[in-house]
């Protein structure tokens, strides 16, 4: 893999960036330092919420630029760069349909805030994880904030339980299983390859100056727009047969090792 040319990083959090534990190495700060000094830019992408994502990154957080929510909401420091809501009409339609899956919790994700019901406070322990900053209503119908995404959490498998009954709305919104537990559904434009293309825009660059990362379904467009795209170790089978690159386990320093590679090669 020629890395010569890589001005800008992006990479997943969740089974990618992050390991098992849901931490961020040292190493990769100490290498985030020397991609700065190379005046790369670096991007963390995830479905998870914005604050979420920077208190994963919180000593780097003012540097870098942040897809959140699947791309739905893309941020650099304090200024939004780009904010793709679900419709409302879509949004209660959705929630009908959730109800029907049996064990299946909805959440409703605003731009820095998420919204749980009360049947979801027993998953409350495992959910805190990835929606740091949340309310608990008694009803979903009080919620008057613009909503970028609803999470879907199954206890034993999205793929197996949630994903077949929201399916036939693939379309009309985005339908992506997002990790073993959770299905996300979006605007049908708020995906990371979306979003990645407008930071690229924004920053002059062209899809070969970028290097990305990422391990799930979520992860397929924004991996499909580079040549330089690298699946872990760990991924799921679609994401290793859209990339062009594999490295080792999210838990074995997968983006490092490739990032100690592009930092070789571009001294």
């Amino acid at each position: 893999m020629n890395l010569s040319q890589i001005k800008l990083v992006v990479t997943d959090m969740d089974g990618t960036l992050l390991n098992s534990n849901h931490e961020v190495s040292s190493r990769f700060f100490e290498l985030y330092e020397a991609l700065k000094k190379r005046n790369i830019t670096f991007v963390a992408a995830s479905g998870r919420q914005y604050h979420s994502i920077v208190d994963k990154l919180d000593r780097i957080k003012n540097e870098i630029i942040v897809i959140a929510e699947n791309g739905a909401l893309v941020k650099q420091h304090e200024e939004e760069l780009l904010v793709t809501p679900l419709q409302h009409s879509l949004r209660n339609e959705l929630l009908s349909e959730i109800q029907y899956i049996d064990g299946a919790h909805a959440m409703l994700c605003g731009k820095y805030i998420s919204y749980f019901d009360g049947q979801s406070v027993a998953f409350l322990d495992q959910l805190k994880e990835y929606y740091s900053s949340y309310e608990v209503q008694e009803s979903f119908d009080s919620v008057t904030d613009e909503i970028l995404k609803i999470a879907v959490y199954h206890p034993i498998s999205a793929e197996d339980y949630i994903y077949p009954a929201m399916e036939s709305f693939d379309g009309k919104i985005k339908v992506k299983v997002s990790g073993k537990n959770w299905v996300d559904l979006n605007h049908a434009n708020a995906n990371k390859g979306f979003a990645l293309q407008n930071v690229i825009e924004r920053l002059g660059l062209s899809a070969d100056n970028v290097l990305a990362f990422g391990d799930y379904n979520n992860d397929v467009e924004m991996l499909a727009l580079t040549k330089n795209s690298v699946a872990m170790q760990n991924a799921h089978p679609n994401v290793l047969e859209v990339a062009n690159y594999t490295t080792t386990s999210n838990d074995n320093f997968g983006v490092e090792r490739v990032l100690e590679k592009l930092l070789e090669q571009q001294n």
